[in-house]
């Protein structure tokens, strides 16, 4: 879990209008959620997850193929 530094600014009747957060809180948070991913790495991302949804096995490879047992 992350901890979020934050300010907040508000309007002139105190509702919140905007919140700054410190640059490197907000890129990890833009990794964990994916939004750094570019279109290549989403449209893998979904080729992956409709080929697990069809169970088709021969779509994956053994991570002990890349990186040894």
């Amino acid at each position: 879990m992350i901890t979020i530094h934050r300010k907040l600014v508000v309007d002139n009747y105190g509702r919140p209008t905007e919140v700054i957060i410190p640059w490197n809180e907000y890129r990890e948070m833009e990794e964990l959620l994916g939004l750094d991913l570019d279109k290549r790495a989403v449209s893998d991302l979904k080729q992956a997850q409709a080929d697990r949804a069809k169970g088709k096995k021969e779509a994956y490879v053994d991570i002990n193929s890349i990186y040894g047992s």
